[in-house]
């Protein structure tokens, strides 16, 4: 068993990794926003020794381009920065509004991104947007998942690059691609859950929604979701942490899934089975 899970081979499939410069940006914006304050270290050395002792074997790490111009070389930093790590799993982001959209996402993949990360309401574009297709029609070429920020939680209630209309656009589109929206699709998990037992290409991951402190920071009662339906949801859930970017303990995040009545194979697929299957390793 790995240390504070109940299960080995634990995946965080949501982390962030990101060049000093960037990360310092995402993190005041955010705490601007929201009033958050951080103390996780933001290095990759520190960041998988964090997580190693947390009991974390593999993680994804995420970037995302906050604006045209910067995905190429963001991208080849972050293949070229876990190169030699057998712990961190890349993952590219690209612009809609970037030059050859799909030339960034191919040369990112020839660098070794496992998959394309979008933080849609950040970008300032929603899952659908045609601009995107050169990238999606890469991502299915390489067989490639696709992670999407694309509920309303936690500011963008009002956002029109987010919500389940515009994320279910993109599946009806590319039934091909294996799609994670990020924190269970809150606020609107009802309607995400829906499609991800609809779609065997729709994936959700737990990040920050059913942490245990998901009430004080994003207004959100993780336990409307039953464990019956985590259950049955097992195989398209997968656990992660918005890590280093959070602003608790990390022993938060996943205290709240350790106190649910989940069976070891529940427990199995979220912790680690179903990142795997998302990334096409199962």
């Amino acid at each position: 068993m790995s240390e504070g899970f109940p299960v080995s081979g634990v995946i965080d499939a949501h982390t962030h990794l990101m060049p000093d410069r960037l990360m310092t940006a995402i993190r005041e914006s955010l705490s601007d926003a929201a009033g958050w304050s951080f103390d996780h270290p933001t290095d990759l050395d520190s960041m998988t020794a964090a997580l190693e002792r947390a009991g974390v074997e593999r993680c994804f790490a995420l970037p995302y381009a906050h604006r045209p111009g910067v995905a190429a070389e963001l991208n080849e930093w972050i293949c070229e920065t876990t190169a030699d790590s057998e712990m961190v799993v890349p993952f590219a982001t690209v612009h809609a509004a970037d030059e050859d959209v799909g030339g960034i996402v191919e040369s990112a993949f020839e660098q070794g991104a496992r998959g394309l990360k979008f933080q849609l309401p950040v970008q300032g574009f929603g899952a659908d947007d045609p601009h995107l297709d050169p990238a999606y029609e890469v991502a299915a070429e390489w067989d490639c998942p696709v992670l999407f920020h694309a509920g309303t939680a936690p500011m963008f209630r009002d956002d029109p690059a987010v919500g389940i209309e515009r994320f279910r656009s993109f599946v009806d589109s590319y039934p091909e691609i294996r799609a994670c929206g990020a924190h269970m699709g809150t606020y609107e998990h009802e309607a995400f859950m829906d499609l991800a037992r609809d779609r065997e290409n729709v994936f959700l991951d737990t990040t920050f929604a059913m942490s245990a402190v998901a009430e004080t920071y994003m207004d959100f009662d993780p336990s409307v979701i039953a464990d019956d339906e985590l259950t049955a949801l097992s195989d398209r859930i997968m656990y992660g942490s918005d890590y280093p970017n959070i602003p608790y303990p990390y022993d938060r995040e996943r205290a709240h899934l350790l106190e649910r009545d989940l069976s070891t194979e529940t427990q199995r697929d979220i912790f680690f089975r179903t990142a795997r299957r998302f990334l096409g390793e199962l």
